[in-house]
């Protein structure tokens, strides 16, 4: 049985209506390592969207009574309103290719009858690697862990 997900009722909400209006995002950084078993703590949940000024993103946000901000001279473009405080948008990621390369490197979580796509710990561990950031020198050993742990994991039911 899967782990419920961490996420309050209005976080999956905001989910499941971008996923039922098809807007193509995933969840990428630490937030995306934890849903993959990685033993790693964020304050967040970085998406990444495919393209920000699609409107299917703005009207599945009213739906749920959240809104996008567009970036200015001194914010990132960010969410606010009902469900998305814990959200925060990434516009690229450090070391990886664009959008429509690493969507191909998700894995499938479930979410109801619907599919969270998160980035694969290998794509995100070669994201920290790339960005080199203090905070990030800091996970990397326990990602390459996980990393290490989930491949075996997998080596041992092929063979069974």
């Amino acid at each position: 049985m899967a782990a419920p997900l961490p996420f309050a009722e209005s976080e999956l909400r905001l989910l499941q209506v971008l996923l039922k209006r098809k807007v193509r995002f995933m969840v990428v950084g630490l937030s995306a390592a934890t849903l993959q078993g990685a033993p790693v703590v964020t304050q967040d949940v970085d998406l990444w969207f495919e393209n920000l000024g699609e409107l299917k993103i703005s009207r599945a946000l009213q739906e749920v009574g959240a809104a996008y901000v567009p970036p200015s001279n001194f914010n990132p473009p960010m969410l606010a309103g009902a469900g998305a405080e814990l959200f925060d948008i990434v516009i690229r990621m450090d070391g990886l290719g664009v959008f429509a390369d690493e969507i191909k490197n998700c894995v499938d979580i479930s979410l109801g009858r619907q599919k969270l796509k998160v980035l694969s710990l290998e794509r995100i561990l070669a994201s920290k690697i790339a960005a080199n950031r203090a905070k990030d020198k800091l996970t990397i050993p326990v990602l390459r862990d996980a990393l290490a742990a989930t491949q075996s994991v997998k080596r041992r039911a092929k063979k069974k």
